[in-house]
């Protein structure tokens, strides 16, 4: 294998928190300003078969590519439809994106891409808007050579285009990218895809799915990587 000069990060539950209780605050928020007569787990219900019918359509190479922002407002609308709500989806969606883009980092990311940086290039390529992926990356203590999103890239991981398109900004070669994600499907496949190695970062420690490509290797944290980053080398 060739030596390892970038590594290459996704963004929301690698670097940055995004969980649960951020969401329902999310959803208290919206419901308290657009004064809708639910709670935030009636309305995170109703609201999740709408969004995954937006998973479902962002990785169908068939469909036309749609932002978080629109296939968020259209899961909006059709939380609200189904709970006879009176509220405002595209409000709902921009409030969605604000509170996403200050999500906080993870303790361990910090001194991890500090100690990354002094031997390597680091990048960022994640599904998302530029409206709330833009202002997480400018409040890491990092300097990034490329920041790639969904929304720029006009696809989705795991898709091999939106790899594609950082390794054409990186004028890299797949063999010295490592990408390193909290997802199997999205970000080892992708990553796998394009010939990158992957690190899965698994928080949780999810098990593996047999029916996916396996990551190189399993981290719990962020501070774990240089000496994996070392290992694969």
């Amino acid at each position: 294998m060739s030596a390892i000069t970038t590594v290459i990060f996704d963004m929301f539950n690698t670097i940055a928190q995004d969980d649960h209780e951020m969401w329902h605050q999310s959803f208290r928020r919206i419901i308290d300003e657009q004064g809708l007569d639910t709670t935030p787990e009636t309305l995170r219900l109703a609201w999740d078969q709408g969004s995954d019918n937006f998973r479902k359509r962002r990785i169908d190479p068939d469909e036309p590519f749609i932002s978080y922002l629109d296939g968020w407002a259209d899961a909006f609308a059709r939380a609200f439809e189904d709970l006879s709500l009176q509220g405002d989806p595209k409000a709902a969606s921009r409030q969605s994106i604000r509170d996403l883009a200050g999500r906080p980092l993870f303790p361990d990311a910090p001194e991890a891409l500090s100690i990354l940086s002094r031997s390597r290039r680091l990048a960022v390529l994640s599904n998302a808007d530029d409206a709330y992926l833009n202002p997480v990356v400018a409040r890491i203590p990092a300097t990034f050579a490329a920041v790639v999103s969904s929304e720029g890239g006009q696809c989705y991981k795991p898709e091999p285009g939106l790899f594609e398109s950082m390794l054409h900004q990186l004028q890299a070669d797949p063999s010295e990218c490592v990408y390193v994600g909290d997802k199997q499907f999205e970000d080892v496949k992708g990553a796998r895809g394009v010939g990158m190695s992957a690190v899965w970062i698994n928080r949780r420690s999810e098990p593996t799915n047999p029916d996916l490509p396996a990551p190189d290797a399993q981290i719990r944290d962020l501070l774990e990587l240089p000496a994996v980053l070392n290992r694969l080398r």
